[in-house]
Protein backbone atom coordinates (compact mmCIF):
# COMPACT_ATOMS: atom_id res chain seq x y z
CA UNK A 1 0.00 0.00 0.00
CA UNK A 2 1.21 3.15 -1.03
CA UNK A 3 0.83 6.26 1.47
CA UNK A 4 0.11 9.90 0.74
CA UNK A 5 3.30 11.44 0.59
CA UNK A 6 4.60 8.47 -1.24
CA UNK A 7 1.72 8.74 -4.09
CA UNK A 8 2.39 12.38 -4.29
CA UNK A 9 6.00 11.92 -4.72
CA UNK A 10 5.18 9.56 -7.27
CA UNK A 11 2.51 11.96 -8.87
CA UNK A 12 5.63 14.92 -8.45
CA UNK A 13 8.50 12.87 -10.64
CA UNK A 14 6.13 11.46 -13.15
CA UNK A 15 5.02 15.19 -13.89
CA UNK A 16 8.58 16.73 -13.86
CA UNK A 17 10.26 14.11 -15.93
CA UNK A 18 7.21 14.14 -18.69
CA UNK A 19 7.35 18.07 -18.96
CA UNK A 20 11.30 17.73 -19.14
CA UNK A 21 10.53 15.09 -22.13
CA UNK A 22 8.17 17.78 -23.55
CA UNK A 23 10.49 20.84 -23.48
CA UNK A 24 13.34 18.72 -24.84
CA UNK A 25 11.37 18.03 -27.98
CA UNK A 26 9.91 21.83 -28.34
CA UNK A 27 14.12 22.83 -28.11
CA UNK A 28 15.48 20.28 -30.28
CA UNK A 29 12.89 20.08 -32.83
CA UNK A 30 11.26 23.29 -32.81
CA UNK A 31 10.72 23.92 -36.83
CA UNK A 32 8.77 20.63 -36.74
CA UNK A 33 6.42 21.96 -33.50
CA UNK A 34 6.18 25.60 -34.83
CA UNK A 35 4.72 23.41 -38.37
CA UNK A 36 2.33 21.54 -36.60
CA UNK A 37 1.10 24.93 -35.75
CA UNK A 38 1.63 26.87 -38.78
CA UNK A 39 4.23 29.01 -38.18
CA UNK A 40 7.52 28.19 -39.65
CA UNK A 41 10.56 31.18 -39.49
CA UNK A 42 13.93 31.66 -40.89
CA UNK A 43 16.56 31.76 -38.59
CA UNK A 44 17.59 35.45 -38.90
CA UNK A 45 20.17 37.29 -36.23
CA UNK A 46 17.06 37.62 -33.66
CA UNK A 47 15.98 34.13 -33.86
CA UNK A 48 19.78 33.19 -33.01
CA UNK A 49 19.83 35.40 -30.15
CA UNK A 50 16.62 33.99 -28.73
CA UNK A 51 18.19 30.37 -29.09
CA UNK A 52 21.23 31.27 -27.07
CA UNK A 53 18.92 32.54 -24.04
CA UNK A 54 16.60 29.61 -24.62
CA UNK A 55 19.99 27.22 -23.96
CA UNK A 56 20.50 29.36 -21.06
CA UNK A 57 16.90 28.93 -19.99
CA UNK A 58 16.67 25.56 -20.84
CA UNK A 59 19.23 24.34 -18.63
CA UNK A 60 17.77 26.41 -15.52
CA UNK A 61 14.53 25.09 -16.12
CA UNK A 62 15.28 21.34 -16.67
CA UNK A 63 17.47 21.71 -13.71
CA UNK A 64 14.77 23.35 -11.45
CA UNK A 65 12.14 20.32 -12.73
CA UNK A 66 15.34 17.93 -12.22
CA UNK A 67 15.45 19.10 -8.41
CA UNK A 68 11.63 18.48 -8.63
CA UNK A 69 12.07 14.93 -9.88
CA UNK A 70 14.74 14.17 -7.12
CA UNK A 71 12.32 15.00 -4.67
CA UNK A 72 9.46 13.21 -5.95
CA UNK A 73 11.52 10.09 -6.30
CA UNK A 74 12.79 10.76 -2.85
CA UNK A 75 8.91 11.41 -1.40
CA UNK A 76 7.84 8.17 -3.15
CA UNK A 77 10.40 5.88 -1.91
CA UNK A 78 10.74 6.98 1.33
CA UNK A 79 8.95 4.76 3.89
CA UNK A 80 6.21 6.48 6.09
CA UNK A 81 7.36 7.69 9.31
CA UNK A 82 5.60 5.45 12.87
CA UNK A 83 2.12 6.71 13.61
CA UNK A 84 2.35 9.48 17.00
CA UNK A 85 0.23 6.88 18.54
CA UNK A 86 2.06 3.49 17.84
CA UNK A 87 5.01 5.33 19.18
CA UNK A 88 3.08 7.08 22.71
CA UNK A 89 2.33 2.84 23.16
CA UNK A 90 5.52 2.10 22.40
CA UNK A 91 6.91 4.54 25.44
CA UNK A 92 4.40 3.81 28.06
CA UNK A 93 4.98 0.03 27.49
CA UNK A 94 8.58 1.03 28.30
CA UNK A 95 7.03 2.68 31.54
CA UNK A 96 4.93 -0.22 32.24
CA UNK A 97 7.72 -3.32 32.05
CA UNK A 98 8.91 -4.18 35.91
CA UNK A 99 12.34 -2.66 36.96
CA UNK A 100 14.35 -4.71 38.73
CA UNK A 101 13.82 -4.53 42.00
CA UNK A 102 16.23 -1.84 43.67
CA UNK A 103 16.14 -1.54 47.58
CA UNK A 104 14.30 1.30 48.40
CA UNK A 105 16.98 4.29 49.92
CA UNK A 106 17.44 3.76 53.85
CA UNK A 107 14.85 6.53 55.45
CA UNK A 108 16.98 8.59 57.77
CA UNK A 109 15.57 8.76 61.06
CA UNK A 110 13.23 11.75 62.27
CA UNK A 111 14.22 13.77 64.96
CA UNK A 112 11.78 13.44 68.09
CA UNK A 113 10.06 16.87 68.82
CA UNK A 114 11.14 18.77 71.39
CA UNK A 115 9.25 22.03 73.13
CA UNK A 116 11.14 24.34 74.54
CA UNK A 117 10.01 24.39 78.07
CA UNK A 118 12.33 27.16 79.52
CA UNK A 119 11.20 30.43 78.08
CA UNK A 120 7.20 30.52 78.05
CA UNK A 121 5.39 32.81 75.43
CA UNK A 122 3.94 36.00 76.24
CA UNK A 123 0.42 37.38 75.43
CA UNK A 124 -0.02 40.62 74.51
Amino acid sequence: MVSKDQGIGGAILAVCVIVIIGYLLLVIFPAQIYGLVGHVTDTTGAAIRLDSVLVLVSIAFIAVLAIGAWIGWTMATTPPPKPIEEITTEIEEKKEEPKAEEPAPAQPAEAPATEDKGTPKKKK
